[in-house]
């Protein structure tokens, strides 16, 4: 140890410019990074890393073949029927077309018209559209309204609101790295070297590649909207869909990072001015704090460690943690400055580091298990939080120890020596002090009080992800959303998937070929080629227009037999009779089609005639999404509306399990698996939740545990641990009270909160001590630490608080979330440790007894 105090006195202390040119180097070195930081709004980055769920769900999408779309809500201000917006709207459906990267696009231009007037079996050969000479407009009208295939998917009820379907084009190369990625990944523990160099080769190529497609994929919205925007005149347009939503996500994290980190970090340095009243006092802590978000965002760019919507928020979380630490120092630093007029400047800032860096060097530790127990989640982007915390943490305690200290050695005492010992701030402090002395009793009674109140508000937390939620209703993505929930069938999407029991087929030679012919659909399909593994996005949902629905020669299948039929369609119209629930679709649709066209219903017989009859388009609209007759599967996928306030995930697919299993409709259990955006996401946050809700108290007990080392007392590691508590309390307490969910942005908080809350426990404590040793008198003890680490412990909240809470301006709602909630648990964390915290200290007298 001391060979390391000799080493670090030797350079920062008496070599100062050394130590600073040191640091300047490292942070040129860390900028030169910066121009390959990237940030990662991938749907790949919100589900668990090893989800056995996703796995299905890549498997199902591949069975399905279900793929990517962009979504263009479409009303005009005049009538949608009449020849000049329909002019308009096939216009526009061109110039969409013509973007880079799309294969086509469909509206109400584009799909068979099978009700107008109605179709018999034959027509479905060369149907009519909404364009073809004769077509009645108004009987179309009508069959968008209420034909089972485009209800609440082309048309809106207001008669007006229509979208247009941008079917995006395959990227076959991307496809090519997906599948050789995933080939590899599935057998890796047995790989070979040289199979693993290449699967770490073929990994950055497709991260490379990825970034290349996210860049292409923001300027195709953004020509979309430019096109989009040219309509404005004459209509109301809205952009929707997977890619809108991951670009738009992106372009909030950089806006925020970019415009309020700016806005946070001028009025950061107009307070620090105006309470310490030296330019040193304020450059200093900016330099450290600023400098490891700098080396942190470096050392990320260089590896290409990609921040996500969840990580992101480290930045702002280690500017806090820096500032924390170097106002604790600064203070410091003052108090003997103004204490030890007769010391040299060596002295001082050697003193300082000296009573300082046992306290902080805790303090960043306890913080670190705090972090760290984010670890655990299975959730990368969390895991990566946690993980960037800790890394952060030691640069930032390492930073606050060298440059402040070296930058002070800069400046002469008299020049940094305050007028007077006393400011508002000691007696702000000082009033809580009193305020403890005084009426200690009601302290703790209004403590447990609000610890009741907090956990009435954490059994109404709820555990629910809404992306609708995470912006303010002006934003496009918002009113976008809102129409497509409102008007054309919902969000997100949910596939329930029914697997056949093989022995409920009757085998039956008239039905697998009734005519005993050569079947058009047995010929060599040129377009039939082997589907490669893509690797598929959680937000995709099923597109019946897509240009990637090839028709599948017809098997026999338990579920396209009456009985089958019979057992899909009673839970189809279960599921749409749900509020929550939009847009279903199945083979159901084909089936009321069927019975239409065909003027009655269909025996198994007709079922099979009709099944390889239908021409291709049609297959591909009515059947292939919905049924795999090679694995005996049947498909049904709903989309859920994002904007039903009373939308709970886990519940809506335990209700439609109980349903399909438990009224008589001969589904057995194992029978039916859920799939699709809902699941992934509900696994997700039930996932955190548990681990958050297990580790927090194992986040508690390593805390007590460090600091019964730092205080060698066990009675004062739980003095210390409770006020944290409460602080966590309060915090998860509003939000349930409040309303605010739990999702994949705030239950970080927990954390949060905790790394927050230990920081002034432990500074108190150690502070305490001291004063506890001059006199052995408790109170005299308590109204001098307030009056001492009482103000670092104020001027540090104070300056956090009312910095991020500017954030609650952000139009991304997760960061009005963050700043609000971090402003709450700083508010929290130092009211607990100048109130509950010396009262406890007061009552039970963990340092012995007074002097006589």
């Amino acid at each position: 140890m001391e060979l390391f105090t000799g080493a670090y006195r030797a350079v920062v202390i008496q070599r100062p410019r050394l130590a600073l040119m040191l640091v300047f180097v490292l942070m040129l070195v860390a900028a030169a990074g910066l121009p390959r930081f990237k940030l990662d709004a991938s749907a790949d980055s919100l589900t668990l890393e090893n989800d056995a769920a996703v796995d299905y769900f890549r498997e199902v999408s591949k069975r399905y073949d279900s793929g990517d779309f962009l979504v263009v809500t479409f009303k005009p201000h005049a009538e949608l029927f009449s020849d000049s917006v329909l002019d308009m709207l096939s216009e526009l459906r061109a110039r969409l077309a013509d973007v880079d990267g799309v294969a086509s696009v469909n509206s109400i231009l584009d799909v068979p018209l099978l009700y107008s007037p109605l179709v018999d079996i034959d027509g479905l050969k060369d149907p009519k559209t909404l364009l073809s000479e004769g077509v009645d407009r108004d009987a179309a009208r009508r069959e968008f309204l209420a034909s089972p295939i485009y209800r609440d998917m082309l048309l809106g009820p207001d008669q007006q609101t229509t979208a247009l379907l941008l079917n995006l084009a395959v990227d076959t190369h991307y496809i090519a790295l997906v599948q050789e990625r995933d080939s590899l990944r599935a057998r890796e523990a047995s790989l070979s070297l040289e199979e693993r160099a290449r699967l770490a080769q073929v990994s950055d190529a497709f991260l490379a590649y990825r970034t290349q497609e996210a860049a292409r994929s923001a300027q195709r919205v953004a020509e979309v909207r430019a096109i989009v925007a040219d309509y404005r005149d004459r209509a109301d347009l809205f952009l929707g869909g997977v890619t809108m939503i991951t670009t738009d996500m992106i372009a909030f994290i950089k806006s925020d990072l970019l415009v309020f980190g700016s806005a946070i970090l001028v009025f950061i340095i107009l307070l620090m001015s105006v309470i310490f009243r030296r330019w040193q006092f304020v450059l200093w802590p900016l330099l450290v704090a600023g400098g490891s978000v700098l080396l942190m965002l470096g050392m990320l760019s260089w590896l290409d460690w990609r921040l996500t919507v969840i990580s992101s928020n480290f930045v702002a979380l280690l500017l806090i943690i820096g500032l924390a630490i170097t106002i604790h120092l600064v203070v410091r630093y003052r108090e003997l400055a103004y204490e030890q007029r007769d010391s040299t400047q060596a002295m001082l800032v050697w003193e300082t580091v000296r009573f300082m860096f046992k306290p902080v060097l805790f303090t960043a530790l306890t913080t670190m298990v705090a972090f760290a127990s984010l670890v655990v989640s299975d959730i990368k982007p969390v895991m990566d939080f946690g993980w960037m915390m800790v890394l952060g943490l030691v640069v930032a305690v390492a930073l606050a120890f060298v440059l402040l200290p070296a930058g002070l050695m800069l400046s002469e005492p008299a020049a940094l020596r305050p007028a007077t010992n006393r400011d508002y701030s000691a007696a702000i402090t000082t009033r809580f002090s009193k305020l403890t002395e005084r009426f200690g009793g009601s302290v703790l009674i209004l403590s447990i009080g609000i610890g009741a109140l907090s956990g009435l508000g954490i059994s109404q937390l709820k555990v629910e992800n809404r992306f609708i939620d995470y912006f303010r209703s002006s934003t496009e993505i918002y009113q976008g959303m809102s129409v497509i929930d409102e008007y054309l069938g919902g969000t997100a999407t949910l596939d329930i998937i029914l697997d056949g029991i093989p022995d409920k087929i009757e085998r039956n030679p008239a039905v697998e070929d009734p005519f005993n012919e050569v079947d058009a659909f047995d010929t060599p399909d040129p377009f039939d080629a082997p589907e490669p593994v893509v690797e598929a996005d959680p937000f995709a949902e099923v597109d019946p227009f897509s240009e990637q629905h090839p028709a599948n020669p017809p098997r026999e299948s338990y579920w396209f037999t009456s009985l089958g039929l019979a057992q899909i369609e009673v839970i189809h119209d279960y599921l749409e009779s749900l509020p929550e629930v939009g847009k279903v679709q199945s083979l159901a649709t084909a089936h009321k089609v069927a019975r239409d066209l065909n003027r009655g219903p269909l025996n198994d017989f007709e079922l099979a005639v009709l099944r390889q009859s239908l021409p291709e388009d049609t297959y591909r609209l009515l059947i292939r999404p919905y049924l795999s007759a090679e694995h005996n599967q049947a498909r049904i996928t709903l989309r859920v509306k994002e904007t039903d306030p009373n939308l709970r995930r886990a519940e809506l697919i335990e209700q439609i399990r109980a349903y399909a299993t438990g009224h008589d409709l001969g589904v057995e259990p194992s029978q039916i698996k859920f799939s699709g955006v809902l699941v992934l996401y509900n696994n997700m946050l039930q996932s955190l939740f548990r681990s958050q809700i297990v580790t927090l108290g194992a986040v508690f007990l390593g805390i007590a545990l460090m600091m019964s080392l730092l205080f060698r007392s066990l009675t004062l590691a739980l003095v210390g641990i409770l006020p944290n508590i409460l602080a966590a309390a309060v915090v998860l307490g509003t939000m349930g009270l409040v309303g605010i969910p739990l999702d994949m942005m705030t239950i970080t908080i927990a954390a949060i909160v905790v790394g927050i809350g230990v920081d002034d426990t432990i500074h108190y404590i150690h502070r305490f001590r001291r004063e506890f040793e001059l006199d052995r008198r408790y109170v005299a003890a308590m109204h001098r630490a307030h009056a001492s680490i009482g103000k670092a412990m104020f001027f540090t909240s104070v300056i956090i608080t009312l910095g991020f809470s500017i954030l609650a301006l952000s139009n991304f709602i997760p960061s009005v979330y963050f700043g609000l909630l971090t402003a709450l648990a700083m508010v929290a964390a130092i009211v607990a440790a100048l109130t509950l915290l010396p009262r406890l200290i007061l009552l039970l007298r963990p340092f012995g007894p007074e002097s006589a």
